[in-house]
Order: structure tokens, then C-alpha cells, then sequence
């Protein structure tokens, strides 16, 4: 391949990866704002919540990679925030089904554990750390948005969550180690995260726990 198409590849893996970070944030920004209503919160409450939660995981992955923390050099990420929380104080709660909190929430985990690894890659973090980065990139936004709402947090819950991240993001570290497109390892990654994630909530699948 010419020079040019390989920067035109790279590019092109930058950008959609990049989108990983953005649905993240607005999935994660939905379950936060679905707590809100479940809560019978005010507008305020509403947009604080969605946004805490949507940029939360993120800020903490770039104070902790060296990186520009991403919600404060753009106006998308909060603006997306503050969009959904106005769509979901104005839907009718009937539209949403009783699980969707974990729905979106399974789906923000599965994509912020991929980019929060890509990133610390990005950023020359070594292999184990960067998977470790993407588990926390992932987690963090739920556990503020179960700390401010006062709910036992979800990584405690029975079935299956940091586990679900760690796929992930474990997935896509190991693709991209062995040269896999980063939009394909992405891809895969996503995907299956996020099904261990479905297939813990449907069937409520969890890790042995402690016997002593």
C-alpha cells in the first residue's frame, strides 16, 4: 500500500475508534438519566446525573494516562449528555422497558472498555495497564452514578460486570498486539463484551463467590 492509504487507514481507525468514546458517553449518559427518573428527580438533578456519569469514566482515564481530559478541549460530549437528559425527562417513562438501565449501561461498559484500552495504548501504556486502563474507563462511570443515586453499586451485583469489561478490553488488546485493523478488533471486542454482559442480565450468570 502507498503511504497515503496507510495514512488514510490510520485515520479512519483514529476517527471510529474515537466514536467508541462518544457512544460510550451518551449510553452511559442515558442509564445515568434513567436512575434520575427512576428517582423522580428534577430537571437539574436529571442533567447531573447524565453527565456525571457519561464523562465520568473517561475523566479518570485521561488524568490517569497523561491525557487531555476530553469533555474540557469539546463541546459534544457534555452537549450530548445534556441532550439526553431533555430526552429522557420528556419521554414517558412507559417507553422505556424496566431493564434498560442495565441495557445501556452493558453497552457503555462493552464500548469504553475498548477505547479506554485503545487510548492508553495510544498513549505507549503497556499491554496489562492499558486493558486494566479500559476495565476502569468502564466501570467508573456506574459506580458514580450508583454512588450519587445511593444504590448498592453494580460492579457488587451477582452477575457478571467487571468481567464483561475486562473481555473487552482484554479482547482488543490482544487483537491489536497481533496486528489486527484496530476497526475490526474493535468491532469483535465490542461485540462480545457486550454479549457476556446481555447473557449475564438475562440469565443472571455470575462468578463462584468466596467460601472460606
Amino acid at each position: 500500500m502507498s503511504p497515503a492509504t496507510l495514512a488514510s487507514i490510520h485515520a479512519l481507525s483514529a476517527s471510529t475508534l474515537s466514536d467508541l468514546d462518544m457512544a460510550g458517553t451518551a449510553v452511559f449518559a442515558i442509564s445515568g438519566a434513567l436512575v434520575a427518573a427512576r428517582a423522580r428527580q428534577n430537571m437539574v438533578t436529571f442533567a447531573f446525573f447524565a453527565a456525571m456519569t457519561g464523562v465520568g469514566g473517561g475523566t479518570l482515564r485521561d488524568l490517569l494516562i497523561g491525557a487531555p481530559v476530553f469533555w474540557m478541549h469539546a463541546t459534544a460530549p457534555i452537549a450530548v449528555c445534556l441532550g439526553i437528559a431533555l430526552l429522557v425527562w420528556f419521554t414517558p417513562h412507559r417507553v422505556w422497558h424496566e431493564r434498560a438501565i442495565d441495557w445501556f449501561d452493558g453497552l457503555g461498559l462493552a464500548s469504553y472498555a475498548v477505547y479506554g484500552a485503545a487510548k492508553a495504548t495510544a498513549y505507549g501504556i503497556p499491554w496489562l495497564p492499558a486493558a486494566i486502563m479500559g476495565v476502569v474507563t468502564a466501570c467508573m462511570g456506574g459506580i458514580i452514578r450508583d454512588v450519587l443515586a445511593d444504590l448498592p453499586s453494580i460492579v457488587i451485583r451477582p452477575e457478571l460486570y467487571v468481567t464483561a469489561a475486562a473481555l473487552a478490553a482484554g479482547l482488543y488488546v490482544g487483537l491489536d498486539a497481533v496486528g489486527l485493523s484496530p476497526i475490526i478488533a474493535g468491532a469483535i471486542a465490542v461485540v462480545l463484551g457486550f454479549c457476556l454482559r446481555g447473557y449475564a442480565i438475562i440469565g443472571k450468570v455470575d462468578l463462584p463467590a468466596y467460601r472460606r
